[in-house]
């Protein structure tokens, strides 16, 4: 229900309680957190080894005192200061850039400044260079002023430049032009947080080389309050969120309705996992365009200082960030899973003692390690339980099981969660009726660069939302469910060992009816492979988890074995858009959108084509009638069709290795170079890794093994005789049910296909199926199948491109050429003809059970 406040007026003589206050003018610390600089931890804003809530208001902007300054005297500035202190306030956020005395004013009164700087114009003024150059020299002066003060929260370059400006010069003209004034400031001060302070009408910018993402946000609804800030952070990826205005005005609405509408702006704001909120404004003077805006009133004091309801809600408000302790918080109990995680799991431990939640329980399942990590496990305050090495999936059920907890949260051995995590789990339960829950993962900073790079590759951990807060999958290293949904769905299938098994479950759970939530601040530390065989053998492992679930879910998987999300996939944090042109940006007529949105286009070919198997594969083989060329000069034909290939799957590696942000580590151009080449690897690997792995597991799965007989694929009929009527589709759930108890890969046809069954018996191939009910009257009917096999278009491309090619070898006489390739075509062959005669022989098995008759 959407909830809009009405302007609201209070007379005069009205009786209304006082609010609470704090006006002690020496109360406030007298250093700023022992003058540490702020740093960028995940999703939040730290300084030191303490997270810093960003309890901020808006400063300004003012007439000019006498010191040419844009700021009221230095001793109404001390006053004002020391009262936001008091009053739970530890940011400020200015409009022009501070003198250093208002610096030194803040640093005394324990008040970080959020410097603006005023690089945004409201004409156009990309086109003038005079005037691009003095922005950005006003720019570097003002960082050059500010550069190493330790009341410096950090740099906004620009305030909400107007949409028809951004519209006129283009989006990626200001983008580059707001890059540039970021880079004058990181020049100055190169440990500086870096921002611009957006705003709705221009939230398809693409400002990814920004430290903070900034937005000012005026709603009145809550409703569309809260379901804005979930998609700014949906936006934000990894970054932090700072809402750098929020307000209302008290002269057309009234001192209540503005104190009102403060209270559940700033709670909704840390809430939904905001690093930081500023109030607009700390008071009613307001000075712009040359003169006193005097019909404007959205200060916390008058313009004389006096303070408003407000100010007494807002501090309350402040008190509790991010959630009131009074709160009901429900029992959790966090599980670690471990096998040989020595390395990480210390790490992994020291963070769950750290969290700052009221009433949790740790619970370690050691699941056969051999390398010490449950000894290390018993040094904390923990419930350690040993097995014996029964794969990760049976290690959460005994975690589940064993849980005192009504929720159960599971963090990998890997990872490190925030202090507040458990926190912002608890939120999302309370919130809404979800069964299960998840958060980021973000790849922990100077890991090593090798790491970095695995990190920015594909084929990590990734979240699929089906909206800002609904998700279709939520990844196993940091995910929660209620234990009473756990129980009803019979906890995590055994069969997944190594991997595969949160996605297993989160397709359960919404089958059953269940929702499962995404909380964007309940983020964990995750640490990412740090050598490339190691990453290797992760994809390996993911390629296995692919096959299997297939085999469980291949309604969930087209033709070509590849998952289908309903949802939109996010890598580390941000929407993976599987294509290279930015999109459509709505606007609306002429212009005039109030809130804009980039559409991203439909997946491109030249984006996908590098992450297929089938595309590997044709390289693969290209690659080797390029060797073969060696006895066989004709062969070099291929070399321009393999080297076109190849350059083809570098377009979107070398895409991902321009964007890398290189790790602390890679100080040199050398080794920022490195890393991107690793990057570029990495991309190409990856799909090499899972094409082998599922094709390794569909020749060797113990369930196909167990298939006596194979069937030569090719063309069947059956039929099966009955005196009362046969419904084909009865049927046919029949054999489905069958055949999924076989152990058998079964897909149904969809609604434009002319087939109704389709069963894989390998990654090359399978066989399809269609039937017809028939009546001849008398009370005969018949159920007729047709069976027969098909092969998939790479298998039965590179058997044909090997044959071609071995014919010609041996027409021109080269016996070892011809040697080579006609193995290699009878190696694919035989894959191609085994994945179909499995098929085969599966379908003719269950077709027996149901009591079918073979016609030809």
């Amino acid at each position: 229900m959407s909830v809009r406040i009405m302007p609201i007026s209070v007379p005069a003589d009205a009786s209304v309680p006082e609010p609470e206050i704090a006006l002690g003018l020496s109360s406030a610390p007298e250093t700023a957190s022992g003058g540490s600089r702020a740093i960028i931890g995940g999703k939040f804003v730290w300084v030191g080894r303490e997270k810093l809530y960003v309890r901020g208001v808006t400063y300004g902007t003012f007439r000019s005192g006498m010191d040419g300054s844009a700021f009221p005297s230095p001793r109404v500035v001390e006053q004002d200061f020391s009262l936001m202190s008091a009053n739970g306030v530890n940011a400020v956020r200015t409009y022009n850039t501070p003198p250093h005395w208002l610096l030194e004013i803040a640093l005394k009164c324990n008040l970080r400044v959020l410097v603006g700087m005023q690089g945004e114009r409201h004409y156009t003024f990309l086109h003038e260079k005079k005037v691009v150059r003095e922005i950005r020299k006003q720019i570097r002066s003002g960082a050059r002023a500010c550069a190493g003060h330790p009341a410096v929260l950090g740099y906004l370059v620009a305030n909400e430049i107007p949409a028809s400006i951004v519209r006129w010069h283009g989006a990626g003209a200001v983008e580059k032009f707001l890059k540039q004034l970021r880079d004058e400031v990181k020049e100055e001060d190169s440990e500086a947080l870096v921002s611009y302070a957006n705003y709705p009408s221009t939230e398809y910018l693409d400002l990814s080389f920004l430290d903070l993402v900034c937005f000012n946000v005026f709603l009145e609804s809550q409703e569309k309050y809260d379901a804005y800030l979930a998609r700014l952070q949906n936006l934000a990826g990894n970054r932090p969120l700072l809402v750098t205005e929020i307000g209302l005005d008290s002269h057309r609405n009234g001192e209540k309705a503005q104190s009102d509408c403060l209270d559940w702006q700033v709670r909704k704001a840390f809430a939904a996992g905001c690093a930081g909120a500023f109030v607009y404004a700390w008071t009613d003077e307001w000075h712009r365009g040359g003169e006193d805006v005097m019909d404007w009133d959205f200060g916390l004091t008058t313009r004389d200082r006096k303070p408003k309801w407000a100010l007494g809600v807002v501090r309350k408000a402040f008190e509790e960030v991010p959630f009131p302790s009074k709160e009901a918080w429900p029992k959790i109990s966090v599980v670690v899973c471990t096998f040989n995680g020595s390395r990480t799991i210390r790490d992994c431990l020291e963070g769950i003692g750290k969290l700052r939640y009221p009433n949790y329980e740790t619970i370690v399942v050691d699941d056969g390690s051999t390398d010490g990590a449950g000894d290390i496990a018993a040094e904390y305050v923990v419930r350690l339980i040993r097995t014996e090495n029964q794969g990760l999936s049976a290690a959460r059920n005994v975690g589940w099981q064993s849980a005192a907890g009504e929720i159960v949260a599971y963090i990998d051995d890997d990872a490190r969660p925030d202090p507040d995590w458990l926190t912002y789990l608890a939120a999302a339960f309370l919130k809404e009726d979800y069964a299960g829950v998840g958060g980021p993962n973000i790849p922990i900073p100077d890991d090593g660069g090798t790491a970095n790079c695995v990190a920015n590759s594909p084929g990590g951990p990734a979240h699929v939302l089906l909206s800002d807060c609904e998700a279709e999958h939520i990844p196993g290293c940091n995910m929660a469910f209620r234990r009473s949904w756990l129980e009803f769905i019979n906890g995590f299938d055994p069969q997944f060992r190594q991997a595969g098994d949160d996605v297993d479950i989160c397709w359960r759970t919404r089958e059953r009816g269940g929702k499962l939530g995404f909380s964007p601040a309940a983020m964990v530390w995750h640490h990412y492979r740090r050598t490339v065989r190691a990453y290797w053998k992760q994809q390996m492992g993911y390629g296995k988890a692919e096959a299997m679930l297939e085999r469980k879910w291949p309604e969930k998987y087209n033709s070509g074995g590849y998952a289908t999300w309903a949802g939109r996939i996010y890598v580390n944090g941000i929407f993976r858009t599987f294509s290279l042109s930015r999109g459509r940006i709505y606007q609306g007529t002429w212009g005039t959108a109030g809130y804009a949105r980039l559409y991203q286009p439909a997946a491109s070919l030249l984006y996908t084509l590098p992450l297929m198997h089938e595309w590997q594969l044709t390289i693969l083989v290209l690659m080797a009638l390029c060797v073969v060329s060696i006895a066989w000069r004709p062969l070099l034909s291929a070399l321009p069709a393999a080297f076109a290939a190849f350059v083809l799957s570098l377009v979107v590696a070398i895409s991902a290795a321009l964007k890398l942000r290189p790790s602390a580590t890679a100080k040199t151009r050398f080794a920022r170079f490195r890393q991107r080449v690793l990057i570029v690897a990495l991309h190409l690997l990856q799909p090499l890794a899972r094409l082998w792995s599922r094709l390794v597991y569909s020749l060797t799965a113990r369930r196909i093994r167990r298939f006596p007989t194979l069937s030569f694929p090719w063309p069947r009929m059956f039929q099966l005789w009955s005196e009362k009527w046969l419904d084909s589709a009865e049927t046919l759930l029949s054999l489905e049910s069958v055949l999924r108890s076989s152990g058998a890969v079964v897909r149904r046809g969809g609604d434009y296909d002319r087939w109704d069954l389709e069963i894989r018996g390998g990654l090359f191939g399978g066989v399809r199926i269609r039937t017809v009910s028939e009546n001849y009257g008398h009370g005969k009917h018949m159920l007729r199948l047709r069976s027969w096999p098909c092969f998939s278009i790479s298998g039965t491309g590179t058997t044909l491109v090997l044959m071609i090619a071995c014919f010609g070898a041996l027409s021109d006489h080269s016996v070892y050429a011809a040697g080579m390739l006609g193995a290699l075509s009878v190696m694919f062959g035989a894959i191609m003809f085994r994945s179909g005669a499995v098929a085969v022989g599966t379908i003719h098995r269950a077709l027996i059970k149901l009591d079918f008759e073979r016609t030809r």
